[in-house]
Parts: C-alpha cells; sequence; structure tokens
C-alpha cells in the first residue's frame, strides 16, 4: 500500500491556528479604532471649556461693583448723592423747626429718590450712570437752594445741627440711668407668679390643720441639732427660690437622708414657706422652717441693726422714693437693712448646738455633691470663702472708704475679698473668736455710713478679716445675673452656681442664657407652680 502525503497529515489543527490570528487582529484593529475616536473627541472637547472660561469670569466681573468705593470715590455720581443727601437730611431738620413743612416733604421725597437709586445701583452691581443721577441731583440742588434762600445759611445749619447733638447726647444720658433705675425697681419687685405661689401656699395653711400639726413633729426632731449629719441654713422670704436650692442639694447629694435644712423666714411669707416644705417629700432630708419673730433674743438692746432699722432716718433712706436719689437707688435697697440678710451673722444663735454648717443664699443653684465640704480643713479659720480678688476692684479698697482712719488702721486695702452664696462655718471657732460680736462692733461704728456704704458684704469682710480660709474657686461660680460671658466649662465644673446680680433667674429680665440651670430644679408637677408660675 502507498502512504499519504505528509501535507495532508492534521489539517484541522492547521485551520484552528489560522482563526485565532485573525481573530486577535481583529481585536487589535478595533481597539486602535476605539482609541483614536476617544482622543478626537477630547481633543473637540477642550476648546469648549476654554472659551466658555473667560465668558464667565467677564460676567462675574462685571457684576461685582464695590458700592463703597463708589461712595468713597469724590468722581462718582454716588458720591455726589451721598453728599446731598446729608445736606439736604439738615435742612430738614432746620425747615421744620421754622415751620416750613412743605420745604421738609419735598427734600424728604428728593432723599427717597435718592435711596432708590443707591438701592437699585447696588442691586444691579452696574454704577449710577449720569442719565440716571442728573433729574435727582438737580431736584434736590434746588431744593437746597431755596433752603439757604431761606436763610438757612451754613452756620445755622451748624448751630443747630449742635443743639440738636447735645439734645440727644442729654436724653441718651437720661434715658440710660432710667434704664438702671427702672430695671433696678424691677429686679426687687415681686413677680406676679410668686406672690400667686404664696396665696395659694397661704391659703392651704389656714385651710389644712394637719400640716401645723406635722410641723410641731418636725421641731421636736432629733436629727435637727445631729452633728453627725449634714446641716445647711438658708435664710430667705422667696418660696420657689429657697425650693430650688433644696430641691438642687438634694438632688446631687449622694446621701440625701443625711442632710438637714434649716430655713429662716419672715413673718409674712413662714405660712407659705412652712406649707410648701411639709407638702412637698425631698427624698428622704429634713427640713426645718422656723419664723424671724422666735428669735426673742434679736431686739434693738442687742443687735445695732434691729436698732437702725426702728430709726426713722433709716427708713427714710431705705425706703423713700428710689427715683429721687440721684442714681443711687442700689444703695438704698431695703435689701441691704433686711433681717434675714444680716441673720448670717447669727447663725450660732439660731443653731446654738451645731458644730459645723453651710450657708447658701436663695439665688444658687447646686450641681454636685456637697458634702465634701465639710471636709475641707479651715485651719483654725472661721469661714471658707472662695477669693474674687481676680480683678482689683474686687480687694478691700473698692468695698471700705480707706479715707477714714479707723479703716485705713485695721485693714490692708490690698487684702483679697470673698464673697458670701456658698460658705462653709466652724461655729465653734465663731465662738472662740467672738465674731458676732466683732459684726456689733463694726455696724455700731458704720451707723453713720461713713466705714462703707451700705449691704452685708462689707460688714463680712471686717467682721472676718484674718478669719477666713480661701476655697477652691469650683465650689462657688459668680456671676450669672450679670455677667453674660462666663465660660460654659466654668459653669459646667462649679459645684454651685450663684445668680450674682440684678437678673435673678426667677424674673422676666433674667439672662436666658442661663435660666435653664435654674428651671430644671423646679418642682413644674405641682398644681400650684402649674397654675402660678407656668401661665
Amino acid at each position: 500500500m502507498r502512504r499519504r502525503p505528509t501535507e495532508y497529515r492534521r489539517p484541522a489543527r492547521r485551520r484552528l491556528i489560522g482563526w485565532i490570528w485573525c481573530l486577535l487582529g481583529i481585536f487589535l484593529l478595533a481597539g486602535l479604532v476605539l482609541f483614536v475616536v476617544h482622543h478626537f473627541h477630547q481633543v473637540q472637547s477642550q476648546p469648549s471649556v476654554r472659551e466658555k472660561t473667560p465668558v464667565s469670569e467677564q460676567v462675574h466681573h462685571e457684576n461685582n461693583l464695590n458700592l463703597t468705593q463708589e461712595l468713597l470715590s469724590s468722581n462718582s455720581y454716588a458720591r455726589q448723592l451721598s453728599d446731598q443727601m446729608t445736606l439736604a437730611k439738615a435742612y430738614i431738620v432746620i425747615s421744620k423747626e421754622h415751620g416750613n413743612l412743605k420745604l421738609a416733604w419735598e427734600l424728604s421725597s428728593q432723599i427717597r429718590n435718592c435711596q432708590r437709586l443707591l438701592s437699585q445701583a447696588a442691586i444691579k452691581g452696574e454704577p449710577i450712570t449720569q442719565e440716571e443721577s442728573d433729574p435727582v441731583i438737580t431736584s434736590l440742588a434746588q431744593l437746597i437752594y431755596k433752603a439757604q434762600d431761606l436763610h438757612y445759611d451754613i452756620s445755622t445749619t451748624i448751630v443747630t445741627l449742635k443743639s440738636h447733638t447735645n439734645a440727644l447726647e442729654e436724653r441718651a444720658k437720661a434715658a440710660i440711668a432710667q434704664a438702671a433705675e427702672f430695671g433696678h425697681i424691677a429686679s426687687e419687685s415681686m413677680p406676679k407668679g410668686l406672690h400667686c405661689l404664696g396665696i395659694r401656699l397661704t391659703a392651704e395653711w389656714y385651710g389644712n390643720p394637719e400640716i401645723k400639726r406635722r410641723i410641731e413633729e418636725q421641731r421636736n426632731s432629733p436629727r435637727l441639732v445631729d452633728n453627725n449629719l449634714y446641716h445647711f441654713c438658708v435664710f430667705s422670704d422667696n418660696v420657689l427660690a429657697t425650693a430650688v436650692v433644696v430641691n438642687s442639694t438634694v438632688s446631687n447629694a449622694d446621701h440625701p437622708q443625711q442632710l438637714v435644712f434649716h430655713i429662716v423666714t419672715d413673718r409674712v411669707n413662714y405660712p407659705a414657706m412652712a406649707t410648701w416644705f411639709v407638702l412637698n417629700d425631698f427624698k428622704g432630708c429634713t427640713v426645718e422652717v422656723r419664723s424671724i419673730d422666735e428669735f426673742s433674743w434679736l431686739n434693738a438692746s442687742y443687735s445695732p441693726v434691729v436698732k437702725r432699722i426702728s430709726d426713722p432716718k433709716t427708713k427714710e433712706y431705705y425706703f423713700s422714693s428710689g427715683l429721687d436719689q440721684g442714681g443711687q437707688s442700689k444703695f438704698h435697697n431695703p435689701k441691704h437693712i433686711s433681717l434675714l440678710n444680716h441673720l448670717r451673722f447669727y447663725i450660732p444663735q439660731i443653731v446654738p448646738n451645731l458644730e459645723k454648717v453651710i450657708f447658701l443664699d436663695d439665688d444658687v443653684v447646686v450641681q454636685k455633691d456637697l458634702t465634701p465640704l465639710f471636709s475641707v480643713e479651715l485651719h483654725g479659720n472661721v469661714i471658707g470663702a472662695v477669693e474674687t480678688c481676680l480683678e482689683a476692684y474686687h480687694r478691700y479698697y473698692k468695698y471700705l472708704n480707706f479715707s477714714h482712719p479707723l479703716i485705713s488702721s485695721k485693714f490692708d486695702p490690698q487684702s483679697c475679698g470673698w464673697a458670701f452664696g456658698v460658705n462653709v462655718f466652724d461655729l465653734i471657732a465663731w465662738k472662740k473668736n467672738d465674731v458676732t460680736a466683732r459684726y456689733h462692733y463694726w455696724e455700731g461704728q458704720n451707723a453713720e455710713q461713713t466705714l462703707w456704704r451700705t449691704g452685708t458684704l462689707p460688714v463680712g469682710l471686717v467682721s472676718f478679716y484674718g478669719l477666713v480660709e480661701p476655697l477652691d474657686r469650683r465650689w462657688h461660680v459668680l456671676g450669672l445675673g450679670f455677667d453674660m460671658e462666663i465660660d460654659d466649662r466654668l459653669i459646667e465644673s462649679a459645684a454651685v452656681v450663684h445668680y450674682s446680680g440684678s437678673m435673678k433667674p426667677w424674673l422676666k429680665l433674667a439672662i436666658t442664657r442661663y435660666k435653664s440651670q435654674w428651671e430644671r430644679y423646679l418642682n413644674f408637677a405641682h398644681q400650684y407652680v402649674r397654675e402660678c408660675v407656668m401661665r
């Protein structure tokens, strides 16, 4: 048999390899075509972008008119309009004084046209043209010439405007003084809501004999004289403010059932104050409410303050109309002579069996547990207080009259001042140093108010002089009643915030920024609070 020729071996494999090379060629050709098309598209689209950019920039620059520069430019029509408006306003004042109301009306009309033209230029972003400004400038110039013909010359204008300026300055000063007086009156007045709350609680007192029985039971509680508990003193005639002080203190205490509050108020507010603390529970703490009339020892023969209050001159000084005192009504505030304000100097007599207490003003809010303050070492001193001499005006020479020889011989004018509001008292050291007698001595020396003007802080500075232990500033942050720029971090870190100043949190003129710290401790669930305070 004959063999097949070799070229006829495996014909299928040769055909397969050919097809593969054909497909590869087609793919390469297609890729090349796509690349060329894509590159051509990019080249064609780029010039359009470059062409559009200058157009947009041109439009932007054309519309960006600086009207301020136009008004300052001596060659612009806007400047001419502005100058004529100023002169026309002066002639309006003069023409009104001379009874020429028609001229005043015509000048006012042209001023409005000037203002409208300037507003349109600012909106369009284009400078004022001569065609637009000429009619207004011409009309206004004619009116100004008319005013000058009526003898409203430049000298008359200057004299008139100067007198008006002086009159406005006097009115501004009077308005500032009047605003201060009215603000002071508003800060010392009782809001309608507080009055309503007091009336409702007083009615409850007289209509519910159970309240008096429960008060008598509390008076005999051994907790009131237990020195193993934590005792606080609050002297106030404001039921709502005192409630916030107590509520904030117990709400932040680790063991509120170990707290005891000794509250003293006046005869008028005693029924309301006692009713509130009998009807409401404060997490198991003990609250004692007493009237200042119960202290028979607090009389004119013992206390210089009581003697001074009964003096007719004192009554005239503190209770006369504040608007007749030359803007000095803050020194004539009856609260400065209030016995409740001066009770802080009689704490050992009010709670004779206690060894250490914390005094709280009624315009504070407690934010942290205060029981560690009882453990602060006073190093033999009587009072622990936060010093306030970071600024010069809180030193002794700002509170006391150092021109008086008695003051200059006893005290250093650069001594650091401190604050009432949150103070810890060592009553054993108090009795040892007889601080109340020192207080009586200085009150007697200041009977004619020659050593200091008024208030409880100056007499406190001299009575506790040399007996003060400085506390960490975080225990007591002041100024929430007048300073609007206290650092939020300082407020958050404070154990107690103090609304010292006239803008108390229960008043409408309170600083809104700080009001939430106080309102969070109001008992809005109570019916009387909802009906009186929230409406």
